[in-house]
């Protein structure tokens, strides 16, 4: 079976239950508990030590009346946004693309999946993911990131995180039905009459789709999810391709030149 993550961020509370469960499963190391001046955030984004994060989004909108008696004004609305970010595990992986040693592979539940001890350190995994995810640990050099919980699903179970979850902001399942719900819960969210929500899900892009589904109310950016992903990859092979046109163009030029010559 295919799976995926379906991660809606109009369930999460911000818990960070998903985050202490990975790490706990996958004995990843600490982050610190240092404050890093994003919101309500020890974490900021995803990397070698972090395969989950929750992010932790501030949003006003509008300026109320005056405050009597004050030249003040005060926020006419606030609200937060959480939503727990993770590895894309794309169908088009440039990590994948990009690994000279096969350190990095494609599992029977359609996982990107690293194998720490074939990993020669190289970090071109690194810069060929379009959402800067995975990350080489600063000891030894070598690239981490969201094994998708591969011993768990080998043994029927679901990823750390998704179980962990109290709200079922995460769930996990077979691809094309996780899809279909999301497309529910959008129509779901939209007769309530919240029009900015929408599904990330980039499949029009290099990319390819993702095992990673979200829905997310505002822009993605919000989340630090670019709006148009694309595996750098992509225009290596374009180059490649056009390199060896050229050089095609240019032998046949010069054998043309040579058969002329002896004419």
């Amino acid at each position: 079976m295919i799976t995926a993550f379906l991660t809606d961020s109009t369930l999460c509370i911000g818990c960070k239950a998903c985050e202490v469960a990975c790490k706990e499963w996958n004995q990843v190391p600490s982050d610190g508990y240092h404050f890093t001046g994003f919101s309500y955030d020890n974490t900021v984004a995803l990397g070698h030590s972090t395969w989950r994060h929750v992010k932790f989004v501030e949003r006003t909108a509008g300026v109320a009346a005056p405050i009597d008696g004050t030249a003040g004004y005060r926020s006419n609305t606030f609200r937060w946004d959480f939503s727990s970010d993770v590895c894309k595990h794309c169908s088009n992986a440039g990590c994948l693309e990009a690994c000279p040693t096969g350190s990095i592979v494609r599992t029977e539940f359609g996982g990107v999946y690293v194998q720490p001890d074939i990993c020669n350190g190289c970090g071109y995994c690194v810069v060929s993911c379009p959402f800067g995810v995975i990350d080489r640990r600063p000891e030894d050099g070598r690239a981490f990131k969201c094994t998708f919980c591969y011993d768990r699903q080998k043994a029927g179970l679901a990823p750390a995180c998704a179980a962990a979850c109290p709200t079922q902001s995460i769930q996990f399942g077979e691809i094309g039905e996780l899809r279909a719900k999301a497309a529910a819960r959008i129509a779901q969210l939209r007769e309530r009459g919240i029009d900015d929500a929408s599904i990330y899900d980039p499949q029009h892009t290099s990319v390819g789709g993702t095992h990673a589904i979200f829905v997310l109310r505002g822009r993605p950016e919000d989340y630090n999810l670019p709006s148009n992903p694309e595996v750098p990859t992509v225009h290596l092979r374009d180059g490649w391709s056009s390199a060896a046109v050229a050089a095609g163009l240019m032998l046949l030029g010069t054998a043309a030149a040579f058969f002329m010559q002896r004419e």
